[in-house]
């Protein structure tokens, strides 16, 4: 099953580690500091042109690791993703 991030852009959803609200997750420094890492070695890859909304982890192996930043907000990527528990 794939994942529609936005912008015709989609990905497996068995390769999803997690979605996260990107105003609510970037309040850790932990997570500032993840996403910074990810964007130095080159993982971070922006689906749009407007302001992001949320975050996506994906990983096929432990040297596949990408991070997406959609403008679709995480309950509605959760939603598209298919996965029943909520938010």
């Amino acid at each position: 099953m794939y994942l529609h991030l936005g912008n015709n852009k989609m990905i497996k959803t068995d390769s999803v580690i997690g979605i996260f609200d990107l105003d609510n997750a970037t309040v850790s420094k932990r997570t500032r500091q993840f996403l910074n890492r990810a964007e130095k070695k080159g993982e971070v890859v922006t689906v749009g042109f407007e302001l992001p909304k949320s975050f996506v982890v994906t990983a096929n192996g432990r040297k596949n690791k990408k991070v997406y930043l959609s403008t679709l907000s995480s309950k509605a990527l959760h939603k598209r993703s298919g996965y029943i528990d909520s938010l």
